[in-house]
């Protein structure tokens, strides 16, 4: 499992993808990844991540986009060095594609909001590489 790593006005997010054959019905062509995230405060303020945005790739399906409020329900606030992890997981239809993004942060002590990359991940299905 590869991680994929970016940093971003003092954010530093890395993402591990996994796929899922418990969560996965290959014969009818579904296809089950999670992925571990780490988002680290490497700033000398405390943030809070207010929004996600997801780019989700399925290489024979349309362009999904995914947005919302926090992640996985929760809004975390880092103080300075502190890092939060989570895990969430995307059904692909086809045995390959990627996924990309954006978080939306707020700088806790002037309130203003500033966007944070998520490096793009590939979803490949194991079988794919034989």
């Amino acid at each position: 499992m590869k991680l994929h790593t970016a940093i971003t006005e003092g954010v530093k997010i890395s993402v591990q993808p996994q796929f899922r054959p418990d969560f996965s019905k290959v014969n009818e062509s579904v296809y089950y990844f999670h992925y571990r995230i780490s988002i680290e405060n490497r700033n000398n303020f405390p943030v809070k991540l207010l929004k996600r945005c997801w780019h989700i790739y399925d290489s024979l399906n349309p362009f999904r986009i995914v947005e919302g409020d926090g992640v996985i329900g929760n809004q975390p606030e880092l103080q300075p060095g502190e890092v939060y992890h989570y895990t969430s997981g995307c059904d692909l239809n086809s045995e390959m594609g990627y996924m990309e993004g954006y978080y939306t942060f707020e700088n806790m002590l002037t309130k203003e909001t500033f966007k944070v990359n998520v490096p793009q991940f590939h979803l490949v299905f194991p079988g794919k590489y034989n």
